[in-house]
């Protein structure tokens, strides 16, 4: 038997690769006899850098950058051997990882960091960018970052707007020109959901709460975000309000299409490409995905949806292992340890012990 375990992160708890480890561990004490293919996945998001430097050789670098609230911290960045590619995972500048609970302030968290790592990508001289994005603790339509490649951001004094998607609302005028070490950059947005920039479904209604809006703020923000799309619009000559995708990590997506001519795609098919996934799915006989939460969100480009779909189209059978799964359609951590604080911090131990128990039944 040959299974394929390709999970992606459980969020607060396991990378990618952790979780890969955890369950392929699981299957080993239960079925020490299968063939074990691990393939950690990401669809844009943390762990974006990693996927793509284990699918495809390259060089990791790391530099200091700000995080989303300011801070420095150490920013990871990937290039491609022999493609003349560089890797970015917004993540790493502007995640969440980087900002506690208690410390969340959707309105002045900005992208900063993300412009500093892709200067600092733009040193090795590629001809392409991949920007993986997800996992963000900022709702400032990339603004942050725009401002880190030399755009300035003015208000009807002439003064620059502080950091932050809440001064947006205040933007009167956008100077930009593109850096001369990005001219001719073919730049690509890696992304898992199709949210707009603005309105119901857009950065801030949806995913603004997670980083510490309440739903005044979450009002705040979307208005700021619209007044920012008009005025790209009228300066820059570009309509980004309702792009497919441009509301991802906070607007971000929508900023690098503004700023930098970026192309949105998806997160999964990109690293799916680079992964050879379907290749990889089609010699195994049994599939088994993962994530922290299986939820709605799941089936709108995750990775676990989309495995599902792809190994469904296949004909192979695919088990998932969660976290939780609030409309059920996997096995959860809660079988193993009913106790939420330990199902945390022991993430990797249930995990284990989790697929364990789904590989002896499959047996």
């Amino acid at each position: 038997m040959r299974v394929l375990v390709v999970p992606q992160e459980f969020k607060g708890s396991l990378t990618a690769e952790e979780a890969a480890d955890a369950i392929a561990a699981g299957i080993a004490e239960a079925q020490p006899g299968w063939e074990l293919d691990r393939l950690p996945m990401s669809d844009g998001g943390p762990g974006f850098i990693d996927a793509m430097r284990r699918a495809v050789r390259g060089d990791t670098h790391g530099d200091v950058v700000h995080d989303a609230l300011g801070r420095r911290v150490l920013g990871r960045y990937v290039t491609l051997r022999g493609r003349a590619t560089a890797v970015v995972e917004a993540a790493q500048a502007n995640g969440l990882a980087h900002v506690a609970a208690e410390e969340r302030d959707a309105p002045r968290a900005d992208t900063f960091g993300v412009g500093e790592l892709i200067l600092l990508a733009m040193e090795h001289r590629p001809a392409s960018l991949l920007v993986g994005v997800g996992g963000s603790a900022t709702t400032d339509g990339g603004a942050g970052m725009a401002r880190a490649l030399g755009a300035r951001l003015l208000d009807a004094a002439g003064g620059e707007l502080e950091p932050g998607g809440g001064a947006l609302a205040r933007l009167d005028r956008i100077e930009w020109t593109r850096p001369g070490a990005l001219a001719g950059v073919d730049v690509v947005v890696a992304t898992d959901v199709t949210n707009p920039l603005t309105g119901p479904n857009g950065a801030a209604f949806v995913f603004g709460p997670q980083k510490g809006a309440t739903q005044e703020q979450c009002a705040t923000l979307d208005a700021a975000l619209a007044h920012f799309a008009a005025v790209v619009r009228r300066d820059l000559g570009v309509d980004v309000e309702h792009l497919p995708g441009g509301g991802a990590a906070g607007g971000l997506a929508a900023g690098l299409v503004a700023f930098l001519g970026a192309r949105v795609e998806s997160g999964f098919d990109v690293v799916s490409a680079a992964t050879n996934l379907p290749a990889r799915l089609a010699a195994a006989d049994l599939v088994v995905t993962g994530e922290g939460s299986f939820d709605g969100q799941s089936r709108q480009g995750k990775v676990t949806g989309r495995v599902l779909e792809l190994a469904a189209a296949m004909g192979k059978p695919c088990g998932v292992l969660a976290g939780r799964a609030p409309g059920g359609g996997a096995r959860t951590l809660d079988e193993v340890e009913a106790d939420p604080g330990r199902r945390m911090s022991e993430a990797a131990r249930a995990l284990r012990e989790l697929a364990r128990r789904w590989a002896a039944g499959q047996g």
